[in-house]
């Protein structure tokens, strides 16, 4: 038998979901709506159709979601109706609100810090000695787990910075549940799952060869770039430098920018838009 929480857990989620079927989704009111446009210009960019779209899409993701404030946050609902609205951007085309989210239903927590968080991590050299250090974080999505995120960074997504060439299509909200679809493969590898007939492939391994294909000379050439930027003083790129550090991170990083700036993303990436266009079933 299960122990006593684990089943309060279990049939707390049961009637979340019975709830979510047969309980109507409440609309997002219009002005609330209007605010969250207005402070993320990517998303007032959207067609109109596009944007009722995914303000249906935030409403059920709203009744679906459970949102905690750590160190004494209040989460409001202009906070969370803009973390909704991001986070459900990139499922705007996957067919219906309940279907599109599907691809979010391995967790229900997101926590909301009122600045950057410090997560405590360990790694282990080559000598085998193990190292213990403070990371900042502005946000972290676990694998079937919460998603965390820093308001300010969540508030700023899209805005201009003092060098507009950098740093400008950046959302860490997109980010990170751009990480919560890599992980349904599991750990995030940069690998999202991709249907058997993604951009004629015969079959899902055909799939991940034409991903693969395109996504891993753009990543190595991108960390030569950061690399020459860091060492030598050469240009910084445009697409932020923390996707240097891993492929699932150049993923997230590439799919950020994809959603607040696609034309200057398209631009930087020529490769990479078509395959992101067809992954996030961008219409023609």
């Amino acid at each position: 038998m299960a122990p006593a929480s684990a089943l309060t857990r279990l049939l707390h989620k049961l009637s979340r979901r019975v709830r979510s079927t047969i309980a109507p989704v409440p609309d997002i009111p219009a002005t609330l709506w209007l605010q969250t446009l207005s402070r993320h210009r990517f998303l007032a960019d959207l067609p109109l159709h596009d944007q009722a779209k995914l303000r249906a899409l935030s409403a059920l993701f709203l009744q679906r979601k459970e949102f905690t404030g750590a160190h004494g946050l209040e989460v409001t609902d202009a906070m969370a109706v803009a973390i909704a609205a991001q986070a459900c951007l990139p499922l705007l085309h996957w067919g219906e609100p309940a279907e599109a989210l599907a691809w979010y239903d391995d967790f229900v927590g997101i926590v909301v810090h009122p600045g950057e968080a410090v997560a405590r991590r360990q790694a282990v050299d080559e000598a085998g000695v193990v190292h213990d250090y403070d990371e900042v974080l502005l946000g972290e999505a676990m694998e079937r787990g919460p998603v965390m995120l820093s308001w300010p960074a969540v508030d700023g997504a899209g805005r201009p910075v003092a060098d507009e060439a950098t740093g400008s299509g950046t959302s860490v909200v997109v980010h990170e549940f751009v990480h919560k679809l890599d992980m349904r493969n599991g750990g995030a590898d940069g690998f999202p799952p991709l249907p058997a007939g993604f951009l004629g492939a015969r079959d899902a391994r055909g799939a991940r060869a034409q991903w693969a294909a395109a996504w891993e000379p753009a990543y190595e050439a991108f960390r030569e770039r950061v690399i020459i930027a860091e060492r030598f003083g050469g240009e910084w790129p445009w697409l932020d430098a923390y996707g240097a550090t891993a492929p699932a991170e150049f993923f997230a990083v590439a799919c950020e920018a994809y959603f607040v700036s696609r034309e200057r993303f398209a631009q930087e990436f020529p490769t990479l838009a078509p395959l992101l266009d067809a992954f996030f079933r961008r219409p023609a």
